[in-house]
C-alpha cells in the first residue's frame, strides 16, 4: 500500500541524510565530468541517472526489516518487497519524465517556458498515477482472482 508517513522524517538518522546527499553528489559529479569529456548531450543522459535511489531503497529495505524485528519477525523478505516496491514506483516515475522531456523538447522552442514546464509536469504526474494504477490492477486483480480459484477448489475438495 502507498502511504506517506510523515514521522519517518524524524526518525531518519543523520547518517541517512549524509548517505543519500553524498550519493547523490557523487552521481552528479560524474555526470558532470562525463559531460566535460564527451559532451553535453552524453552527460544529461547521466545526469538523468536518479541518483539518490539506491540508497532510499537500501534505507527502505533496512528500515522495514528493523520494524518487523520490533514485533519479533524476521522481517527480510518484507524488506525486499518494500524495497521492490519502491523500485517499481521509481521505474513508473522514470516513464513519466521520459514523457516530460519529450513535451519540453516539442513545445519549448514554440512556447512559453513556465507554460511549457507546468503542461510537462502535467503529464508527468498523469503518466505516472495512470502507469501505476495500470501496474496495481494487473497484478493485484491477477492475484485476487488466482486466490478465489484456490479457495474455491479447496472448498471443493473437502
Amino acid at each position: 500500500m502507498v502511504e506517506v508517513r510523515l514521522r519517518a522524517l524524524k526518525d531518519a538518522k543523520l547518517r541517512e541524510f549524509l548517505l543519500r546527499f553524498g550519493f547523490g553528489g557523487a552521481c552528479t559529479a560524474l555526470a558532470g565530468f562525463i559531460a566535460h569529456r564527451y559532451g553535453p548531450v552524453i552527460g544529461g543522459l547521466f545526469l538523468a541517472f536518479p541518483a539518490i535511489f539506491p540508497a532510499s531503497v537500501s534505507l527502505v529495505e533496512s528500515h522495514e526489516r528493523a520494524r518487523k524485528r520490533e514485533i519479533g519477525f524476521d522481517g527480510t523478505q518484507r524488506g525486499r518487497m518494500a524495497a521492490a516496491i519502491d523500485a517499481a514506483g521509481a521505474a513508473l516515475g522514470c516513464a513519466g519524465l521520459v514523457l516530460f522531456a519529450v513535451v519540453v523538447w516539442k513545445l519549448l522552442p514554440h512556447l512559453n517556458a513556465v507554460l511549457v514546464i507546468a503542461l510537462a509536469c502535467c503529464v508527468w504526474l498523469a503518466t505516472t498515477l495512470l502507469l501505476w494504477e495500470v501496474r496495481k490492477r494487473r497484478f493485484f486483480g491477477r492475484s485476487r482472482r488466482s486466490m478465489k480459484e484456490r479457495n474455491t477448489n479447496y472448498q471443493r475438495s473437502e
